[in-house]
Parts: structure tokens; C-alpha cells; sequence
């Protein structure tokens, strides 16, 4: 990967942190993206604590199906995570990536999981 890449990304990640920030009522669901897989947390910034997370390394998570659905499992299985400790309503960051693709997979999955944001 070019570091200009990466610069970039990281710019536009910590452009995104600074506007946004999660708490008890409304914690942040942070979103990493690597070539192989796709992780998520759900973090209380105020405590500094993950509250909840999900990733498509998971046994419950299909790997013999394409990394997009995968995304759209590992949304699912967030989701129902969050409905246990219920946390309805949470804050998307994207983590500099294009909403697109496999992160909006998994942001519409975790939205049709009954998360509002």
C-alpha cells in the first residue's frame, strides 16, 4: 500500500475523530477494514472502554462466502450485541474509508439489526 494511501486515510480519520465522539448514550462504532477482514467496536470514548465487538474472524462468521456478506454477518452479529447490553442508538465512524462497499454492508446490517444511526 502507498504511504500517500495511507497518509490519507489517516488524515481523513482523525478529521472524523475530532468531530465526533461516543458516550454513554450514543457510544462510537469504530470500523478497521484490512485486505483479509473487517472489524468493528463499539467504544465509550468519555471511559475509554469497548463496550461491544464484532469482527468476520469469528466462528459464527461464514468465511467460505465473499468478503461483503461477510461484512453484512459480522453487522448482524454487532447488532445483536449491542441489543444485549442495550445500546439502541450509536455514532458511525467509518475510520477514513469511502462508505461504500464492504463498510456500508456492514452499516446496513447493523442498522436492519435495529441500531439507529
Amino acid at each position: 500500500m502507498s504511504s500517500i494511501k495511507v497518509n490519507r486515510r489517516r488524515t481523513i480519520r482523525y478529521r472524523i475523530r475530532n468531530k465526533i465522539s461516543g458516550t454513554d448514550v450514543r457510544p462510537r462504532l469504530s470500523v478497521f477494514r484490512s485486505n483479509k477482514g473487517i472489524y468493528c467496536q463499539v467504544i465509550n470514548d468519555l471511559n475509554g472502554v469497548t463496550l461491544a465487538q464484532a469482527n468476520s474472524q469469528e466462528k459464527s462468521v461464514d468465511t467460505k462466502i465473499n468478503k461483503t456478506e461477510q461484512a453484512k454477518q459480522v453487522g448482524q452479529l454487532l447488532a445483536q450485541r449491542c441489543k444485549a447490553l442495550n445500546i439502541e442508538s450509536i455514532i458511525f465512524d467509518r475510520g477514513g474509508y469511502l462508505y461504500h462497499g464492504r463498510v456500508k454492508a456492514l452499516a446496513d446490517a447493523a442498522r436492519e439489526g435495529g441500531l439507529s444511526f
